[in-house]
């Protein structure tokens, strides 16, 4: 399985086949509005535009699977996002990622590393390297700005290609 297989719609209702960031690292992040980590909203901003200029792309993924946090639509969604957050990282659609539902990427991802690797909660992480593969993962409770993430993040920087 490789990221890069997959296609979501952004927020605003464009396609967005994740091949066109083909040759750059990705950070998935599902994410929700009314979560108790919903402040790491701006730590993936930051993230963003310090790594952005090395390759780094990072993708919010809006879901509604956990405890009912992400109730709002896509407009909703990305007028709290930009007023509150000032998001300018990509955005996809609100997506379900767990049950009969899930979108494709997330479906794959359970076939190939078992149910264990899926989210349980708002703002899990999946950092994919160039070639699409998965690198790593990380629990919601990891902020964007933890050491080691940030660790994790640079100490592939120099592998990866624009």
């Amino acid at each position: 399985m490789r990221v890069h297989e997959f296609v979501f719609h952004s927020l605003q209702g464009v396609t967005m086949p994740l091949n066109r960031w083909n040759g750059q690292p990705l950070l998935l992040v599902n994410t929700a509005s009314e979560c108790g980590y919903t402040s790491q909203y701006s730590k993936l901003q930051a993230l963003w535009e310090e790594y952005r200029p090395s390759g780094l792309v990072v993708i919010g993924i809006p879901c509604n699977d956990f405890g009912s946090q992400e109730p709002g639509d896509d407009e909703a969604i990305l007028a709290f996002c930009t007023s509150q957050f000032d998001v300018t990282f990509p955005m996809t659609q609100k997506q379900s990622i767990t049950g009969m539902g899930a979108h494709p990427l997330f479906i794959a991802l359970r076939e190939e590393y078992t149910r264990d690797i899926l989210p349980t909660w708002n703002f899990f992480k999946y950092l994919f390297t160039a070639d699409g593969s998965l690198l790593k993962h990380w629990p919601s409770k990891v902020e964007p700005d933890d050491p080691s993430f940030r660790h994790e993040i640079e100490r592939n920087l120099s592998s990866w290609r624009l």
